[in-house]
C-alpha cells in the first residue's frame, strides 16, 4: 500500500506473527476457557490472529469507546451490549496496542465498575512505554522504545491505514 503517511517499518508482517505466537503462548499457559472482548476497531486484525492460536474455549464480544490515537484523556462514550454474559468469567480484552493507555484504562474500569467478573486482563500486540497504570495482567510482545505515532495493523491515521500489514512510524 502507497501512502505518504507511512514512514518506517518498526513491525514487520512476521515479527508480528512471531508476536500473536508469544501472546497466544502466555494466554494458553493462563486460562481453560475466556470471554474474549475485542476493542473495536483496532483490535479486530489482532483478535483474528490471536484466536486462532488459542487453545482454549472462548465466547466472543466487542467493546469500543472512539478515540484520537495518543489521547490520554479520552472522555468519548463506551459502548458495550454483553451480548455475552461476563457474570463469573475469565475475561479478556484484545486490542491492537496499548499507547497512552487512557483509553484502555477507561474500558477496564468499566468492565470491572459494571459487571462481577472472575478476573480481567489485557492482550495486546504491543505496549508504549509512557502509558498510564492500568492495575490488571497485560499479556503484551513488544514493548516500544518511544511513543512515536504509529500506523497500521488497526492503528490508524484519521481512520484510514488499519489494513496496512505492519506497523510503521506516521509521517504527517
Amino acid at each position: 500500500m502507497k501512502s505518504r503517511h507511512i514512514g518506517e517499518l518498526v513491525l514487520s508482517e512476521q515479527q508480528i506473527r512471531d508476536g500473536v505466537e508469544v501472546v497466544a503462548d502466555k494466554l494458553n499457559s493462563q486460562f481453560s476457557d475466556a470471554v474474549i472482548i475485542t476493542v473495536v476497531p483496532g483490535g479486530i486484525l489482532f483478535t483474528a490472529d490471536l484466536v486462532r492460536k488459542l487453545k482454549f474455549d472462548i465466547k466472543m464480544d466487542y467493546i469500543s469507546c472512539p478515540h484520537t490515537p495518543g489521547d490520554s484523556q479520552n472522555q468519548s462514550t463506551v459502548v458495550f451490549h454483553e451480548n455475552i454474559s461476563l457474570h463469573g468469567k475469565d475475561v479478556i480484552m484484545i486490542d491492537d496496542a496499548i499507547e497512552s493507555g487512557g483509553t484502555m484504562r477507561r474500558l477496564v474500569s468499566h468492565i470491572k465498575e459494571n459487571y462481577e467478573v472472575k478476573s480481567l486482563s489485557i492482550a495486546t500486540l504491543f505496549v508504549k512505554p509512557n502509558r498510564v497504570d492500568i492495575p490488571i495482567t497485560q499479556n503484551y510482545a513488544y514493548e516500544m522504545d518511544n511513543d512515536d505515532l504509529l500506523v497500521g495493523y488497526g492503528l490508524p491515521w484519521e481512520d484510514k491505514l488499519r489494513n496496512v500489514p505492519y506497523v510503521s512510524k506516521l509521517v504527517k
